[in-house]
Order: C-alpha cells, then sequence, then structure tokens
C-alpha cells in the first residue's frame, strides 16, 4: 500500500466501500444514523431530530485557515459544513445553520454534487484535507459522495470534524475511510449535556465514540511539512464557569485514551445563540479559567496539542449569511 494514498482508496478497490454505502444507505429506511436512533423513514423524506432526508444538506464549502495548524496547513482546510445537527447547543457558533431547518432546505443537494464540491477543494483550492463538519447525521451520504470522487481523482485525507455525539456502529463502518478524527468531548456531566445541548447520554456516547476513534486511527501523525495525515486530535472547549468539567473530562482522556492523544484546548467561547438565557453561560471565559484549564493539561498528563490564546472568542465566529466565506471580515 502507498503510504502516502489515503485507505479509502484500497477500499474502493476491493468493493468494499460500495458494500458499506448499501449497508449505511439501507440504515436510513429505519434511521439509527446516530445516537438518537428516530427510526424514521429518511429515504421517503421523513426526518427526525436531525430534521434531515436523504439528501444532503450542505450549508458552505471554504477554505479554513482558522482550524489547528496541523490541518490548516499553509493552504487551509477544505471545509464542508453540513446543516441541521443532532444536538442543540444552546451557545452554538454555527446556529445559524446548525438550528435554522427551514432556511437549510435550500442548501439541499445531492451526492455526486457532493463529490464534485470535495473536487472542487481538492483541485481548484489546493486544500490540505477535506474537511466534514456536523457530519454525524449525514455519513451515509458522505460515503455515497465518496464512492463517487475517488474515480474522479479524490486523494486527500479525510477529516470527521464531529460534536462527538457518534454511534459506535456508525463509526465502524467509517474504518479505513477516515484519516483524521476530529471529535469534541464537550461534557462531564450528563445533566449538563442534557440541559445545555438537549443531549441525553452524552458522555457515555461521547468517550465510546472517542475510544472507537482511537483505536482505528491511534496518536496523530504529520508529513515532513507538519501537516496532519491520518490520527485522532480531541477538542475541549473550556465553558465559563467550570462547565464542560474540564479536569474530569482531560483526565478521562489521558487515562482511559492515551497521554499522547493531541488535544486541541479551546478558549472561544463566546456567548451567542440562546447563551444569555442561561446565566452561567452569559459571558466569555475568563483569564484564570483559561489558565485553570492549562495546569489541567499538565497535571494529567496530557503531553502534545495546543491551546488557543484567550482572543480566540473574537476570531472565530462565522457569518453564513455571507455568500463567499463564512469567515472572511
Amino acid at each position: 500500500m502507498n503510504p502516502l494514498q489515503p485507505n479509502y482508496i484500497s477500499l474502493y478497490q476491493s468493493g468494499e466501500l460500495k458494500q458499506r454505502v448499501e449497508r449505511l444507505w439501507g440504515r436510513l429506511a429505519s434511521c439509527d444514523i446516530c445516537p438518537r436512533e428516530c427510526g424514521v423513514d429518511r429515504l421517503k423524506g421523513k426526518t427526525g431530530y436531525c430534521h434531515s432526508g436523504y439528501l444532503p444538506i450542505v450549508a458552505s464549502v471554504c477554505d479554513h485557515r482558522g482550524e489547528e495548524p496541523v490541518l490548516s496547513g499553509s493552504r487551509g482546510s477544505g471545509t464542508i459544513f453540513f446543516g441541521n445537527c443532532n444536538l442543540r447547543c444552546c451557545y452554538c457558533q454555527n446556529h445559524q445553520i446548525s438550528q435554522n431547518r427551514e432556511r437549510q432546505k435550500a442548501n439541499e443537494t445531492d451526492c455526486h454534487t457532493l463529490a464534485r464540491r470535495m473536487l472542487h477543494l481538492q483541485d481548484d483550492l489546493g486544500c490540505h484535507n477535506i474537511n466534514f463538519v456536523s457530519p454525524s447525521h449525514f455519513v451515509p451520504q458522505i460515503v455515497k459522495a465518496l464512492l463517487e470522487a475517488i474515480p474522479m481523482g479524490l486523494r486527500l485525507p479525510l477529516v470527521y470534524n464531529t460534536n462527538g455525539y457518534d454511534s459506535i456502529k456508525t463509526l465502524k463502518e467509517l474504518g479505513g475511510i477516515i484519516d483524521i478524527y476530529l471529535p469534541d468531548l464537550k461534557y462531564a456531566s450528563d445533566n449538563r449535556a442534557r440541559k445545555y445541548s438537549r443531549a441525553r447520554a452524552y458522555v457515555l456516547h461521547s468517550r465510546n465514540a472517542i475510544r472507537e476513534m482511537y483505536r482505528q486511527v491511534g496518536e496523530l501523525v504529520v508529513d515532513e511539512n507538519g501537516v496532519a495525515r491520518w490520527g485522532l486530535i480531541v477538542r475541549h472547549l473550556i465553558l465559563p464557569n467550570g462547565l464542560a468539567g474540564s479536569r474530569e473530562s482531560l483526565a478521562w482522556l489521558a487515562r482511559e485514551v492515551s497521554p499522547k492523544v493531541t488535544v486541541s484546548l479551546m478558549s472561544q467561547y463566546h456567548p451567542i445563540h440562546r447563551a444569555s438565557q442561561f446565566p452561567l453561560l452569559a459571558r466569555p471565559i475568563s483569564l484564570s479559567e483559561y489558565e485553570d484549564a492549562l495546569m489541567v493539561m499538565e497535571e494529567v498528563g496530557l503531553e502534545a496539542g495546543w491551546a488557543q490564546d484567550m482572543a480566540s472568542h473574537r476570531n472565530y465566529l462565522p457569518d453564513f449569511e455571507r455568500d463567499d466565506h463564512p469567515f472572511r471580515p
């Protein structure tokens, strides 16, 4: 196998990728793609919690320069933002596309067009990777589009950029397809996950998902230019008033996954969307909260990763009303 060739190429050549498409597509008839397991027939246009049928919803495609350094590199991460979501985070910075389902109908497309957009990011924009943002409810559509994109020449690593609320059964179908997993580890408390993101059993599902991702791809590997080729990067967003449970989450990660796992510690929390309705979330994080999280990473023995600086909450707010690029000023 060519070490510079993504594993999904060999899955395509062997016919395994087509078999996975068939299995995943069949599951849309009684959808159990994410932990919600709504059981609706998405193939007939029925929708469950994610308000999404069988057509992929692509809200934005861009060369994103503000991702982790190993993803953005010098040419940007080829980011595909999917509409709708299987969570309802009251502070979601992407709420314009994640929680505005009526407007997202206009962003419905088909798998062939999704494949063409992957090629656009690779061939026209020269991005380092294809970065699927909020992909959990569109895994069958992504894999079907990949089946079309490979014979058209797609060769870039694939990034699965997720909120962490993922199904183990679905993730196993992605083994050998996804090169880089980029999950959130949002909470250490199910009560807080339910209150602020309307997610049941988030801690169990996200931790099991991260274990499975690590089993598939292991620790982060970069090329000679410092750009990611494969591996796991776990994001942890610091929330005000300790609501993310940073000490418990990061200690779990070091103890149960690996002290060498790469962590992206994020300080970009901004009280946007409905956050002002929750007093404990109605402000940015403080300097002491930021410094405490940095200290926790060191104390629990996490050895690899990055931390955003304290000004990040002003630098990472997208505007999906823009037609050209959600992150350009």
